[in-house]
């Protein structure tokens, strides 16, 4: 077995941000001063192809690169018997990809990738006056109004948003319409695999407004997109229980394998980046217990309030990649977002979704100064 570090970074973590502490049953906008310092988590994949054919390629996402004022990387190293590895930046987005392979020859691939970083609560209240953000260059930007593949900004797509939004200005204003709107109207579906790969055109088209995360608020980026609002998904993983009292909006267990949550945000000329999570209000109301509260349940009310300008970061953010083709992959395919960790064989591709086959798992903890 070999250990390599890479990607190595460092910060102080004596530093603490000024914010509100957010409890069911009190309005966001009403949160009481709190000082929350910056968590330390580590993250550990690891991947055993137990059927392996050929050459064999694993892909594992990353922390997000660059860092962000809300979550910072603390570096990563790697375990296994791969004769190939390396880190790649995807080139349109800059994913971040841990990249392993081993020769036909390798009866037992296997790695471990551990991944630690910082974080602490996002928040940016849009009622109070902007903090005037540099300006961002908008060649940047213009790839956050664009379609990709599955995240439509034409054709019924539009239609709907300029329904939304209909006699309403502002970047805000308009992103806040569609936020209430796929609350009023969308459905978290346990059904569906993973967390749904966002085809909102088929989902306008046959009326059909259940999805997960992977759905719901990419059809808030789609809608935002095509009235003019740069909107993105980011897609990333919960490494630890709420602490605001959403049983569903944690990872309960530090086996964290099917943990995957993305998440959104939008761009506002006088704020920023804006965070929101509309189908994590969705997921309140399907999962919170008792289950399947009604829209004017107090934690429903809250969540709806809050999620419109924060995120809890009890979640670890992997990139806002779409239509990401991986480096020595066989074959042409690419996948719609990268959050899962991939594989290939020589038989083809393995379903990232069936960890179980795959075979992969992942483990969080939170690391204690």
């Amino acid at each position: 077995m070999r250990r390599r570090a890479f990607l190595k970074t460092g910060m102080g973590m004596t530093a603490a941000v000024a914010m509100g502490r957010l409890v069911p049953g009190r309005s966001a906008l009403a949160a009481e001063p709190d000082e929350v310092k910056w968590r330390t988590f580590e993250v550990v994949t690891r991947a055993e192809i137990t059927d392996p054919t050929g050459p064999t390629r694993v892909w594992i996402p990353l922390a997000v690169q660059p860092d962000t004022d809300y979550l910072k990387s603390l570096g990563q190293t790697w375990t296994g018997n791969a004769a190939v590895t390396r880190v790649i930046r995807e080139e349109k987005y800059g994913a971040a990809i841990f990249y392993a392979e081993w020769p036909a020859t390798e009866k037992a691939p296997v790695v471990e990738v551990t991944t630690r970083v910082a974080t602490h609560d996002r928040m940016v209240d849009v009622t109070k006056p902007g903090r005037n953000p540099t300006p961002e260059d908008r060649a940047a930007l213009n790839k956050y109004r664009d379609s990709t593949k599955l995240i439509r900004t034409d054709g019924i797509v539009s239609k709907t948003a300029q329904q939304i939004t209909k006699g309403i200005d502002g970047d805000v204003e308009k992103a806040r319409a569609i936020y209430e709107w796929i609350v009023e109207n969308t459905f978290r579906d346990p059904k569906v695999r993973g967390c749904g790969w966002g085809d909102i055109k088929g989902m306008l088209e046959t009326g059909n407004l259940g999805g997960k995360c992977g759905d719901l608020n990419a059809l808030f980026v789609g809608l935002a997109r095509s009235v003019g609002v740069p909107a993105r998904d980011i897609y990333g993983l919960r490494v630890a229980k709420s602490e605001h009292g959403y049983l569903s909006l944690g990872a309960n267990t530090e086996s964290v394998t099917r943990a995957q949550h993305c998440r959104a945000e939008f761009w506002s000329e006088t704020h920023g980046w804006v965070p929101v999570d509309p189908a994590d209000v969705r997921k309140v109301v399907l999962e919170e217990p008792p289950g399947n509260l009604p829209l004017n349940n107090d934690k429903v009310r809250v969540a709806r309030e809050r999620l419109f300008g924060y995120w809890e970061m009890n979640w670890l953010a992997y990139n806002r990649g779409h239509d990401i083709a991986f480096p020595g992959a066989t074959g042409g395919w690419k996948v719609p977002y990268f959050m899962y960790p991939d594989g290939q064989t020589a038989k083809g591709r393995l379903d990232p979704l069936d960890p179980d086959r795959f075979q992969y798992t992942m483990t969080a903890k939170e690391l204690k100064s």
